[in-house]
């Protein structure tokens, strides 16, 4: 039976935590009084099922099922997390958060994805104080992964196990403090890029353009400390500080100093961002930002630092709960098509063909005992042969799954038939793929380990019975 989220307030963040847990296999009980909350939220549930199963190179558990429901009552009674997004006023918060918790479990879990109160600020009056705590997330909340959490070091601690097995990043607080941590570091360049605004320094695009050609490229894979411990050379961030800390005390910035937000101001950046990028609607720019999230993140995975070393991790724990029935056929691959491995003709780019290939034959590899601790040991599978018959075009968000049959296992070779198909079961490609074993010290081939060439044999006497199509 799949757990249960209750998701209270679907706005913009609630239907963020919404669609992170349907994907990643809660049910998900929606309260909202605004008569357009389905509405939104299915648009938020659409971008997320297009991108969020894009980060993964393996298949998510399936989407669990979404519900709203006409009481607050009714979402939380069952509900094990409790995810509370209202607007951020302290009276509206302590109403619901009161109401929460005249009905739901005393062991359920009750997060405020509050950017700015604290945890002893949302308690003040609660049943059980110790049951409410900070999880603020970051938009989208489906594809970035970071929560900072702040609260109840025994609640907080459940909390941070859950969001983990779902893909986030939970951070704790060490201690409370308004705007907790990312939210205090935004509101300083928030802060600066309105100066900057109104004193007709920069554009918002001028502004927009410094962070995403310059820092921002930096922040996004080594933050801010481990950026200036690179700038300060061989001698790390000591000989920074000593170097750059005197620009510190320039009057440089106005951080202590906040514009006022008159109506000249507020239209003046209103215009500017329209001249920006009012050619996009909301929603056609939710999906550039979409598909540029899952861009960067994956070009991160592929270097195994930052998000993509998280996102390689989750794959790795939604890989090992599926345990594969060797009787049936090898479902060797199961995922969605990325954005990143379209082409300018529309559709998935042969190389990413040989992609599949390759991560397909890696599962065999890990079945036979082939795995990392076998290359580990210096001993591995080259391949030297593929032959591919494209039969039907695949597109970005497409649902594929590969199965692969062992044709030929004895000696140094290895022999697989792939078959890809769509979500329709349509046949999209085939691959006939020749490995032969090497040794790694020499660049050689050489026999394979006794244990592999038993597994081999025993996997291939289960799958006898089932008498594949073979390759021809």
């Amino acid at each position: 039976m799949n757990k249960i989220a209750a998701i209270i307030g679907g706005g913009v963040i609630g239907g963020g935590w919404a669609a992170r847990f349907a994907l990643s296999g809660w049910d998900v009980a929606i309260f909202d009084p605004d008569p357009e909350a389905a509405r939104k939220i299915d648009a938020v549930m659409a971008n997320a099922r297009r991108s969020l199963p894009a980060l993964s190179d393996v298949a998510l558990p399936l989407e669990g099922q979404i519900r709203f429901v006409p009481t607050l009552a009714e979402a939380v009674t069952d509900a094990d997390w409790i995810q509370e997004s209202a607007p951020e006023r302290l009276e509206i918060k302590h109403r619901i958060l009161k109401e929460i918790q005249s009905h739901c479990r005393a062991d359920a879990l009750i997060g405020s994805s509050t950017s700015g109160f604290k945890p002893s600020e949302l308690q003040q009056g609660a049943l059980r104080a110790d049951q409410i705590f900070v999880a603020h997330p970051f938009n989208p909340v489906y594809l970035l992964p970071l929560v900072e959490l702040v609260g109840n070091d025994q609640a907080t601690a459940r909390a941070a196990d859950i969001l983990t097995q779902i893909g986030m990043k939970p951070l704790t607080v060490r201690k409370e403090i308004d705007a907790h941590i990312a939210d205090r570091l935004l509101e300083a360049v928030w802060r600066e890029a309105l100066w900057l605004v109104k004193d007709g320094i920069a554009t918002t695009a001028e502004i927009d353009d410094a962070i995403r050609f310059g820092f921002g490229l930096r922040w996004g894979q080594m933050g801010l400390f481990e950026t200036y411990r690179v700038a300060g050379g061989e001698a790390g961030m000591a000989h920074f500080i000593a170097q750059f800390g005197p620009c510190l005390q320039w009057p440089w910035t106005k951080l202590t100093d906040v514009p006022e937000l008159t109506d000249e101001l507020v239209q003046t950046i209103a215009g500017q961002s329209d001249a920006q990028s009012g050619r996009h609607n909301i929603r056609e720019l939710e999906r550039i930002r979409d598909d540029n999230l899952v861009s960067m993140m994956r070009s991160l995975k592929g270097r195994n630092w930052g998000a993509g070393a998280l996102l390689n991790e989750h794959d790795t724990r939604l890989s090992a709960a599926a345990t594969p029935d060797l009787a049936k056929p090898i479902i060797s691959v199961d995922r969605v098509i990325p954005v990143d491995w379209s082409d300018y003709n529309g559709h998935m780019n042969e190389s990413r063909y040989g992609q599949v290939w390759s991560d397909a034959a890696d599962t065999v590899m890990r079945l036979i005992g082939a795995d990392a601790n076998y290359v580990a040991s210096r001993l591995s599978y080259f391949t030297v042969d593929t032959h591919t018959k494209f039969i039907n075009e695949c597109h970005v968000g497409d649902a594929i799954t590969v199965s692969t049959q062992i044709l030929e296992g004895a000696g140094k070779k290895v022999r697989l038939f792939h078959e890809m198909k769509n979500g329709s079961g349509a046949v999209m490609a085939s691959c006939t793929q020749l490995l032969i074993h090497v040794s790694l010290e020499t660049r050689k081939s050489c026999d394979p380990a006794p244990k592999v060439l038993e597994n081999l044999r025993n996997i291939m006497a289960l799958q006898a019975p089932l008498h594949p199509e073979s390759a021809t």
